[in-house]
């Protein structure tokens, strides 16, 4: 059957990303928008 391997994990990964990476992320979910109109979804990116 299905593992799950979030459980146990025996090593701990930590993650540096760039600030470049972070500062791309950020901007990009700002200029996300979704719009719900009569049960569909519209994803618009507002440059």
């Amino acid at each position: 059957m299905a593992k799950i391997y979030s459980d146990c994990n025996p090593k701990k990964i930590q993650l540096n990303p760039k600030k470049e990476t972070v500062d791309f992320l950020l901007n990009y979910s700002k200029a996300l928008r979704v719009n719900c109109y009569k049960k569909m979804k519209f994803e618009a990116l507002l440059n």
